[in-house]
């Protein structure tokens, strides 16, 4: 039986159009931050100590903002649009100033991921301009890294997650495709480590826990895939669970985001939705978006506010 959502916090509201991604910046002692980018280009960089918009940016020549993220501090911003442009903005001193900016080429859905690899440097992977491609540069200078094209036939990249193995040279990349293939990639090697069907339609979003070596994928069949690494990097058995309603999303460890602006918090050993007795995930990220109803997620609805909400226990 579905639960009922919790009464929300409070509510962020001023978007002119429906959100497709968040990012939490909260290092040190600033204020805590939320970067959301809309499907009408703008991003708005909210305080969430007084609960206002301090900045908007309107980057992308009014395309949809896909992505958004921060490099070293919150005085870089990166953002990814659907206009094929991935930008760097500087915050630093009240500014709004676009740095740079690169050509992904790529006119799907696919978000960028992010990998710091030093104190100036990051990886970043991007889908390229041929569907099953996947490129991934150097920044700030944009050297081109590698190329990666899998020689099955597994349809377009739909996902990526770039992370840094605790042992090993990596980095290392896990791709989602169109026909639910899940690719586990040696960046060094430019190579496929392993790779096994998660889903029988597209991998629409994943995330993953190099810690523990699992990690959640879902798709458009309304399924939640579990899965991890065994010690010689091969992907094991998933585990599925049904959920309300899966689209174009964004993940974290604990959370399942779609493009609805619904966030769900489930347990890694069943996949179950916690109820609102269960305490969520501590930390900065562990606010949800999501004033309606469970019964309710599977309607369609782009309203353009942010809300939070708490799970109190009893």
């Amino acid at each position: 039986m579905s639960q009922t959502a919790p009464s929300p916090i409070y509510t962020l509201r001023g978007a002119s159009g429906a959100f497709n991604t968040i990012h939490f910046s909260c290092r040190g002692g600033d204020s805590p931050l939320l970067f959301s980018g809309s499907a009408k280009g703008a991003i708005h960089m909210w305080n969430l100590n007084n609960r206002r918009a301090e900045r908007i940016i309107e980057g992308h020549s009014g395309s949809s903002v896909l992505w958004v993220n921060t490099l070293h501090s919150a005085d870089t911003l990166i953002s990814q649009g659907r206009d094929t442009r991935v930008c760097l903005w500087n915050l630093s001193q009240g500014r709004s100033e676009l740095m740079d900016s690169l050509s992904t080429g790529s006119v799907g859905f696919c978000q960028c991921s992010l990998l710091e690899t030093g104190m100036k440097t990051c990886l970043l992977a991007f889908a390229g301009q041929q569907t099953e491609e996947l490129k991934i540069v150097e920044l700030p200078s944009k050297t081109l890294v590698c190329s990666l094209i899998p020689d099955s036939k597994v349809g377009m990249v739909m996902c990526v997650k770039l992370w840094q193995p605790q042992s090993g040279p990596g980095p290392l990349l896990l791709a989602g495709y169109e026909d639910g293939s899940l690719l586990l990639w040696d960046i060094t090697q430019r190579s496929i480590l392993s790779q096994t069907k998660v889903h029988l339609e597209p991998v629409m979003c994943l995330t993953f826990d190099p810690e523990s070596l699992r990690g959640i994928s879902a798709s458009s069949e309304n399924k939640l895939s579990s899965w991890m690494l065994d010690g010689q990097n091969n992907l094991q058995k998933p585990h599925a669970a049904d959920v309300p309603h899966v689209d174009k999303c964004d993940m974290m460890l604990h959370v399942a985001l779609s493009s609805i602006i619904d966030l769900l918090i489930f347990q890694w050993h069943i996949l179950g939705i916690l109820s609102p007795e269960t305490p969520a995930p501590s930390g900065c990220g562990s606010p949800s978006m999501s004033g309606r109803p469970a019964t309710e997620r599977t309607k369609r609805r782009t309203y353009p506010d942010l809300c939070f909400l708490t799970r109190q226990n009893k």
